[in-house]
């Protein structure tokens, strides 16, 4: 299945470098080393859908094409961003007629996430009568991106950034071609490239190609790292302190808000935007801010959060990045509460260690005759033919089981007000029940 790995004469030095076994993988030993997911699943001889999960340029479709040729499968790529239904029926007909030769087709999918929903579900009955092992490749999170049921019928892995001694091992790589035989790098050039990729290998590989070319063009024996500042110019400025990971960052922002520090806060989102983050990505974190570290205290932030994501949807970059950073300026002003946050993963667990309670009787509705005489909706009090519109001392959780008290309001901001009214309101039940 040599084709799978074949170049043009002029492939680009990422294509030439693509490794061709599990052993030349970089980076994921997680998955590629003895003993791991993939390796044994070679091992088997019995191949399986699976979800390859994680960011640009780590080595996706290189596994994808390492697992068809290690089953001796048909490999048919297709791309989500360029495809459509007609690919999808062109590449089920060639693995139709694959399967009357006895032969396997490992269908790739990459972006599968670009794909909707009915697209996704196209390839349910294949994957499921055993005609494709279908291998999706996706940088969002398969969780929110990729439909349950395809889901459940494949292996998520999550692929891993390359560390920087990974992507050493892929400089030396280069350096040790015939072609680059004559040529040197420095130390702190090296540094400089491998903090320029960031864990991405298709990254380091082009610049490397990008600063060879350049030496080349200018009779230079030996890359350092003026050639590599010159070659990248403001590609670098990412890195002006020390190459921070992009998770790191993203945290320094998140933390610099829930802090209300709305200086520092603007400062690593410049940082971020800067450094080539997809502003999409921090609009998605931006509103998840809103919603943890805010809340009830000041509901306008999440709306606010709303809105300069959708006025960047609106007017793209650079122009939408203003109300991206407006929003930013004004969590972190805003009065702070985690009281939502933390109810709700309470919550959460309650619900896990309880099991499925029946919901009570007088709280189900009745739309049949015969419900009605079971009882269902008996007693229901409606709570604004109340006083205060308010039914105290009523119980609305299953019988026999109290109501916990994970909802707890901060004293900051619009939760004040709600605390008073929670307060007032348990008054009025503790008053009814005293009655009783």
């Amino acid at each position: 299945m040599s084709d799978l790995f074949s170049q043009a004469p002029s492939a680009p030095l990422a294509e030439r470098l693509r490794p061709r076994t599990l052993a030349e993988v970089l980076g994921q030993e997680h998955l590629t080393g003895a003993g791991k997911p993939l390796a044994v699943a070679l091992a088997s001889g019995e191949p399986h859908s699976m979800i390859l999960w994680g960011s640009a340029g780590i080595g996706k479709t290189t596994l994808a094409r390492i697992v068809a040729q290690g089953f001796d499968a048909q490999f048919l790529p297709i791309s989500a961003v360029f495809s459509g239904v007609k690919d999808i029926r062109e590449a089920i007909t060639q693995a139709e007629m694959a399967w009357q030769r006895g032969k396997r087709t490992i269908l790739f999918v990459d972006e599968v996430h670009r794909f909707n929903k009915a697209q996704q579900d196209a390839f349910l009955p294949h994957v499921e009568s055993g005609l494709i092992t279908f291998i999706g490749a996706t940088t969002e999170n398969p969780s929110f991106e990729v439909n349950a049921a395809l889901l459940s019928r494949a292996q998520v892995y999550t692929l891993k950034p390359l560390n920087p001694e990974a992507l050493a091992q892929l400089c030396d790589k280069v350096f040790r071609l015939p072609e680059n035989a004559q040529i040197r790098i420095t130390p702190e050039a090296q540094q400089l490239i491998i903090q320029h990729a960031d864990g991405d290998a298709r990254r380091l590989l082009n610049t490397l190609e990008q600063i060879i070319r350049a030496a080349r063009t200018q009779n230079i024996a030996e890359i350092g790292s003026e050639l590599v500042a010159q070659t990248l110019g403001s590609q670098l400025r990412r890195f002006d302190k020390g190459g921070e990971a992009f998770y790191n960052q993203i945290s320094a922002l998140h933390k610099s808000v829930r802090g209300s520090h709305p200086n520092a806060a603007l400062y690593w989102f410049c940082r971020m935007i800067d450094g080539g983050a997809d502003p999409r990505y921090l609009a998605r974190r931006i509103v998840r801010m809103a919603w943890e570290d805010i809340g009830l205290a000041d509901p306008r932030a999440m709306q606010i959060a709303n809105d300069a994501a959708a006025t960047f949807e609106r007017l793209g970059s650079p122009e939408g990045e203003l109300a991206l950073a407006q929003a930013v300026l004004y969590l972190a002003a805003a009065a702070k509460s985690n009281a939502g946050y933390t109810a709700f993963n309470q919550m959460r667990q309650f619900v896990r260690e309880h099991g499925s309670a029946a919901v009570p009787v007088h709280l189900c509705n009745a739309p049949t005759k015969l419900m009605k005489e079971l009882g269902y909706g008996r007693d229901y009090r409606y709570a604004h033919d109340e006083p205060h519109a308010y039914a105290a001392g009523e119980s609305y959780m299953p019988d026999g089981m109290d109501e916990p008290d994970f909802y707890r309001p901060t004293d900051r901001g619009l939760e004040i007000k709600i605390a008073e009214k929670l307060a007032w309101l348990r008054g009025l039940d503790e008053a009814a029940q005293g009655d009783e």
